[in-house]
């Protein structure tokens, strides 16, 4: 079983010279043996540090030099690219631990991959783990570094436990008859929670998938291993629902969905519930929270807010000046609960910018509203201030969404020839569907208020994406810029 596999894992590492403390590079697509590797290196008391499997040689040459890992556990698949940032890195990696009974090729430089499956089978299952305490050092989670290079969120031991704790049981209802399907990946802080510690700590069973979550690849699943809950995000949500082979209600046996990553917009929600009979119940997390801290409920759920803060955590909401900001006005979203981060791993100064005395500051703007519910308010960096008043891009976008010629959206702030910011959209039609700037300006003047609605909107195929497909604001800034 598992146990069996993790605490052989557990002894390989051990017998392979990696000591207590010391990192090791768990870069594996999702299968059986992630959890393997990422239990196994906790009861040994070493760190494993999950990333990313969407990102380059170059990335990854970054993640080995700054986490000084000694080992690297690797999907075949994955094996050549980090060969290459092994050759232009300073690394100590002494061991390459391939998943499976492949060993792969090896480059100039590089160790010779050892087949895991091998490395079990002659590892006798550890009978002690290491004598770790809650705030020992557990694990590393890269945050996705929209600015600069990515940060080594260092967390605790403690950390799986409190988010299972406070959000897997009590808020989701997960129990032992649940079949978990994750779309975000375990190397997530929300995939994580998803397919690895909630499960567990409640005994349910999980689906995982090495694939891109595609609509059809999800849809497979739907079919062939009929899970009962669902985590994704907003865009694979809208995705599946403008699919052509989006399944029946009766083909599949959701009884709840789960959102985070960008906050849901309405129409989603409610044409999700249409289609399926169930609930997807929306919340916040940060890789920084480990998991979600503001969430709808199964028994409540607000469709357009991010919910209520879940018990265990406190929330703050804080205007320019650090002071409380009113009941429906922006501020900047803290957070103060016991699955925070100890810190980014040498980086004093972002840690100290994030982790402030017992609060987490996000980067987020939010909204308190009056029964209690927040509701996202864009990013601080995104946020514009249109004519002196704070635009959120995200509610001009969510507005965009609701016209039925519109598939996605991203609002940004340009400079017009006076230097104040006007709001620019860049939509994305839905194939075959057509719509003019003039409709889509109405549209939004009808919805918002007026001095919300974009000024110019420019139609394009595709929008810019981070690997997890969050979209890139930025990026449409940096090509404004080089218009001007």
């Amino acid at each position: 079983g598992l146990a069996d596999q993790a605490r052989r894992f557990a002894t390989a590492l051990t017998t392979l010279g990696v000591r207590r403390e010391e990192r090791v590079l768990l870069l594996m697509q999702d299968c059986n043996d992630w959890p393997v590797a990422f239990l196994g290196s906790l009861y040994a008391g070493v760190v494993p540090v999950a990333v990313n499997t969407l990102l380059t040689a170059n990335d990854y040459a970054y993640m080995l030099e700054h986490s000084r890992a000694q080992a690297a556990i690797i999907s075949p698949a994955l094996l050549n690219v980090l060969q290459s940032a092994m050759q232009t890195a300073r690394h100590e990696v002494k061991h390459i631990i391939v998943s499976g009974d492949a060993a792969g090729n090896v480059a100039d430089g590089v160790p010779a991959g050892r087949p895991m499956t091998q490395l079990l089978a002659s590892a006798a299952p550890s009978t002690s783990p290491a004598n770790t305490q809650r705030d020992d050092i557990g694990f590393w989670l890269y945050s996705s570094g929209s600015t600069g290079r990515p940060k080594g969120t260092a967390h605790t031991h403690g950390n799986l436990y409190w988010t299972a704790e406070l959000y897997a049981a009590p808020v989701l209802g997960l129990n032992e008859k649940d079949v978990c399907f994750s779309a975000a990946k375990l190397f997530f802080a929300y995939g994580l929670g998803n397919g690895l510690s909630f499960p567990l700590s409640v005994g349910a069973t999980v689906v995982l998938m090495a694939e891109r979550p595609t609509p059809d690849a999800c849809f497979r699943r739907f079919a062939e291993h009929q899970p009962t809950v669902f985590f994704g995000a907003p865009t694979g949500y809208a995705g599946m629902l403008a699919s052509p082979n989006l399944p029946a209600r009766e083909a599949v046996s959701l009884r709840m969905c789960s959102s985070a990553g960008e906050a849901l917009p309405r129409e989603i929600g409610e044409k999700w519930t249409a289609q399926y009979g169930c609930q997807i119940i929306d919340g916040i997390g940060s890789t920084e929270m480990l998991h979600i801290f503001i969430s709808n409920r199964p028994d409540k759920v607000r469709y357009g807010t991010t919910g209520w803060p879940v018990p265990g955590y406190e929330i703050s909401l804080r205007g320019d000046d650090g002071g409380p900001v009113p009941d429906g006005e922006p501020g900047d979203l803290y957070i103060h609960g016991p699955s925070a981060a100890m810190m980014y791993w040498g980086n004093r100064q972002k840690t100290r910018d994030t982790f402030q005395g017992g609060w987490t500051k996000s980067g987020d703007k939010y909204v308190r509203n009056a029964d209690g519910t927040y509701t996202y308010s864009g990013r601080s960096d995104d946020m514009l201030k249109v004519s002196g008043i704070y635009v959120s891009p995200f509610e001009v976008e969510a507005t965009l969404m609701q016209h039925p010629a519109v598939l996605e959206s991203a609002v940004i702030g340009v400079e017009d020839a006076d230097g104040l910011t006007k709001t620019k959209a860049y939509v994305v039609r839905k194939p075959g569907r057509q719509v003019d700037a003039d409709e889509l300006k109405a549209f939004v003047k009808e919805r918002l208020a007026a001095y919300k609605y974009p000024r110019t909107i420019e139609f394009i195929d595709e929008l810019p994406k981070t690997a997890t497909g969050k979209i890139q604001r930025f990026r449409l800034r940096e090509m404004e810029a080089g218009k001007s």
